[in-house]
């Protein structure tokens, strides 16, 4: 398996539909439109292939500048991420990712970096868990004033009124798509993991399409040791 970053202005047509037609295999109360109005406002895709140069995963970023009373700090908003079934065991996305990372730190080194990202499915919710160790909301914490500060800021700036800043929820009058119920459940052994009862507890509708938002901050302090070496690897290329 490989990954490369592309910007999303770069993405031929046939990379595009590849795309769309993955993500559609995952998610349903969705169409191609709204895939595609949701990826034009990207900066960048990540994309997995196999060694027939087939993809198999994908996941988008978009960048935002954040100036508020505690100063400057970066933030990555991470979109759509779909893996095809058959490689969830498959790391290689989500280490390109982190090293991705690690070289957008790089360019403000001094500015707190940020991934804010919304959540409906619960293996995306162990990735914080797997990265990171503080991150937000949390399952043994409550949100730190400024954390929920830089959170509420860009819940309503990036979703308005869907977005409820009492418990974090983004839900949306009509669902903007919902992973399909084959995908959506947990096994019972992912249902006994403290992260993932406590995502279906702060997130009753997410087989509906509702999401929840979340942040943590990519620093090397604040990464687990594996995450903190591809961070730090991303930072020096």
């Amino acid at each position: 398996m490989a990954a490369r970053i592309v910007a999303q202005s770069a993405l031929s047509d046939r990379t595009r539909a590849a795309m769309c037609r993955l993500y559609l295999s995952y998610y349903e109360a969705t169409s191609p439109v709204r895939f595609e109005q949701d990826l034009a406002i990207k900066d960048e895709v990540l994309l997995l292939h196999d060694a027939r140069h087939v993809l198999r995963g994908f996941s988008t970023l978009k960048r935002y500048v954040c100036d508020g009373e505690a100063g400057a700090c970066r933030v990555l908003f991470s979109g759509d991420t779909v893996v095809q079934h058959d490689f969830w065991g498959d790391q290689t996305l989500a280490f390109n990712w982190i090293r991705r990372a690690g070289a957008i730190k790089a360019e403000y080194p001094h500015e707190p970096l940020f991934w804010l990202l919304i959540v409906k499915g619960h293996r995306t919710f162990r990735y914080l868990q797997a990265f990171s160790r503080e991150y937000f909301p949390h399952w043994q914490r409550s949100t730190p004033p400024a954390a929920q500060a830089v959170m509420d800021r860009f819940g309503q700036r990036l979703f308005g009124e869907a977005y409820d800043p009492a418990n974090g929820i983004i839900r949306f009058a009509e669902s903007h798509g919902q992973l399909r119920p084959e995908w959506a459940e947990p096994t019972p052994e992912a249902a006994g993991r403290p992260e993932v009862r406590f995502f279906l507890e702060r997130n009753p509708g997410y087989r509906r399409g509702d999401e929840l938002l979340c942040l943590t901050e990519l620093s090397p302090e604040n990464l687990r040791p594996l995450a903190r070496r591809l961070f730090l690897a991303g930072m020096r290329e």
